[in-house]
């Protein structure tokens, strides 16, 4: 790896997280400054390198692998995951009845470090998920992923509703549904109310 092909592998990284170089490395737990064009180089002109140490932690924050940096160096394609928006997830025909993707449709859209589990990504809309969750933010959900309680997830009603929720008590007469943001109320269905939940493993913003 030469080192504008680290640098660049990281600017790569940001983007496809939608994220700025000072966004990932803020994201990550570093300075703002690190992965900024100023660190890149003494002032004597020789170059400098990231510590590996910081990419490290830059691929943790946004769930990618060293495998995955590398394929964003080589100029490799990621993989992929299916992608449709909330507004679009309520209709019928995009999902079979265990919350998996069907039918035609859905985008495609890039994402590091999806491993061999089964994931599709919502583009989240409205405020009910704030602040983790922002209109615009693209989450990757886990339709065969085991849920308990406390977990993210996403929910289908019978009434073709999609949200996204924390799920709180579940019993044999009711689901939990409760919103981070504490203007929504938390929310309750008896267990034949609800299609489907699958777990969110984490969010592009």
């Amino acid at each position: 790896m030469r080192h504008n092909e680290v640098w660049r592998g990281i600017d790569l990284l940001a983007e496809r997280n939608g994220l700025s170089a000072s966004g990932l490395a803020r994201l990550a737990g570093l300075d703002p400054t690190s992965f900024n064009p100023s660190k890149r180089a003494s002032k004597d002109g020789r170059p400098r390198w990231p510590s590996t140490e910081s990419i490290a932690r830059a691929l943790d924050a946004v769930g990618a692998g060293m495998d995955d940096f590398a394929a964003l160096i080589e100029g490799r394609r990621g993989p992929t995951a299916p992608l449709i928006g909330f507004a679009q997830a309520g209709a019928d025909g995009f999902f079979d009845d265990a919350g998996f993707p069907a039918g035609g449709g859905w985008d495609e859209v890039r994402f590091p470090g999806l491993g061999d589990e089964p994931v599709y990504a919502l583009e989240i809309s409205g405020d009910s998920m704030e602040p983790a969750y922002r209109a615009g933010d693209r989450i990757i959900v886990a339709p065969g992923a085991q849920l308990r309680r406390g977990d993210r997830v996403v929910a289908k009603t019978a009434s073709g509703e999609v949200m996204a929720k924390v799920l709180g008590r579940q019993t044999e007469r009711q689901v939990e549904l409760i919103s981070l943001n504490p203007d929504h109320p938390v929310r309750t269905f008896k267990p034949d109310e609800i299609l489907w939940l699958a777990r969110i493993l984490w969010v592009s913003q």
